[in-house]
């Protein structure tokens, strides 16, 4: 039996995916938070990149294995329990891996959103983002994004409408509207009890707080915004 540990930040997305395709596939595990503004030195230690997630693992004879970057630990969850979440089709599962490298860019045109300093670059990342959920509405098959059941690409971009819920909520930013296989595929997406459970209660509030410290263009909109909480 293998022990599994999941070193996380309570604001990353990509722990978010690791921590939704371990409860899809029923793969127990223990979370670890850590301030990444202030890195304990056993992370440094073991952490060749010194981001999260890190998903530490304890083998039958015990000794310890690092893994990291999302997409591998999510696959490498996916493996080691029944009922896989990527298709068995090698061109299929190609297909999949390429979309969930897609919601990668996609969180990282995210972050240009909330980190960009002025209205110009703010504006270019608004616009970037509309283009790629247009993309994006035009590939999901429904009722998940491969069809009927539930996959790594759902996993990946469940933290990316965790964001969308944010701005919508704070800043009434709609950057998806008129996506009707998107809307649909997101509203699944935010009811489902792997990706509600993939964020602690008060995941809100402390989003919102890290976007009003930003010194960004975003944090000087939300400072200008009366509002009051964010859908986790």
């Amino acid at each position: 039996m293998m022990f599994l540990t999941l070193v996380s930040h309570h604001l990353c997305p990509y722990v978010q995916r690791a921590a939704i395709v371990a409860r899809e596939k029923g793969i127990a595990f223990t979370r670890v938070d850590i301030d990444l503004a202030a890195k304990p030195d056993w992370f440094l230690a073991i952490s060749p990149t010194g981001k999260t997630p890190l998903l530490r693992v304890r083998d039958e004879e015990g000794a310890e294995h690092i893994l990291f970057e999302s997409a591998v630990i999510a696959e490498f969850c996916d493996e080691i329990a029944p009922g896989r979440l990527l298709p068995e089709e090698p061109l299929a599962r190609a297909h999949h891996r390429a979309w969930v490298e897609f919601a990668s860019g996609t969180l990282a045109d995210i972050a240009g959103l909330y980190g960009a300093p002025d209205a110009a670059g703010y504006a270019g990342k608004v616009d970037a983002l509309r283009s790629r959920f247009g993309r994006v509405d035009a590939a999901v098959a429904g009722p998940w994004f491969g069809g009927e059941r539930f996959g790594l690409v759902d996993a990946a971009f469940a933290p990316v409408f965790r964001y969308l819920d944010a701005f919508e909520a704070l800043l009434a930013l709609d950057l998806a509207g008129g996506q009707e296989m998107l809307s649909d595929w997101r509203a699944r997406l935010a009811s489902r009890p792997s990706v509600q459970s993939a964020v602690a209660p008060d995941y809100a509030e402390r989003l919102a707080e890290f976007l009003r410290r930003r010194g960004s263009h975003l944090s000087g909109l939300l400072g200008e915004t009366v509002t009051t909480t964010v859908p986790a």
